[in-house]
């Protein structure tokens, strides 16, 4: 069977969860939480929380990972892997040939104030909309498939950029990706406990706590920096119409 992989390439504390989850409902998709996690933890050294779980729940060798998960076979016709942009760090990029590839945009000032309620020593790399813009000009000067989704467009709109979505990725647009059912997912890391408190209360698309939150002022030099990236990003987004 021929199958549909799409990589969605976030920051981190976006909504990605919650697009794992609109995914999941889709009965043609299986999906996969971070599978690049531990490859990650291991092959930088980062330390972050429950690192010893995560490196037991998961391969830690990044090929190994791409040939047997994200480039396996599947009885189903897509298969969606959420990523964090800043996994791809010391692996080949030959697999994003044969996969379809979303930059998952947030605005970065939103991004910074919630990950330094979890990490307090936010860092560029952290944030991951420099990977982002990095990662955006690879696949479009291989010619690759690159699009672009920025996470307040979805909540203006969710039917609507969902829709134009799944034009983009040449899949059909199934209406059961609006909803999910509350509380923790079968499919979710081991690191959950950790972050999805909030999505874990959800049951669709909506407007998250953390967009109103203030900017600590020792991370306002590090927006500034980001921001950049973000707005060079933006302008390709879809946008809710």
């Amino acid at each position: 069977m021929h199958t549909t992989r799409i990589n969605l390439w976030s920051s981190p504390r976006n909504i990605s969860t919650a697009m794992m989850y609109a995914f999941a409902q889709r009965s043609d998709t299986v999906v996969f939480d971070e599978p690049l996690y531990a490859h990650y933890l291991k092959s930088t050294g980062i330390i972050h929380p429950g690192n010893d779980e995560i490196l037991q729940s998961q391969n830690d060798n990044g090929e190994k990972v791409i040939e047997e998960i994200i480039l396996a076979d599947y009885e189903k016709p897509v298969a969606f892997f959420k990523q964090m942009t800043h996994h791809l760090e010391h692996i080949s990029l030959d697999f994003l040939a044969q996969t379809k590839n979303i930059i998952f945009i947030r605005n970065s000032k939103q991004i910074i104030a919630s990950y330094a309620q979890v990490i307090k020593n936010v860092t560029m790399q952290d944030v991951g909309i420099m990977k982002q813009w990095w990662l955006f000009n690879y696949l479009k000067e291989k010619n690759l498939s690159c699009i672009v989704l920025d996470s307040n467009e979805i909540l203006k709109s969710p039917g609507n950029v969902l829709q134009q979505l799944c034009a983009a990725l040449g899949i059909l647009y199934d209406e059961n990706m609006l909803h999910w059912p509350a509380g923790p997912k079968t499919y979710d890391g081991v690191w959950a406990k950790y972050w999805y408190d909030n999505v874990h209360q959800s049951t669709g698309f909506s407007k998250q706590k953390t967009s109103e939150r203030e900017l600590p002022s020792y991370l306002k030099a590090l927006y500034e920096e980001s921001k950049v990236y973000y707005e060079q990003l933006y302008p390709y987004s879809i946008k809710a119409v």
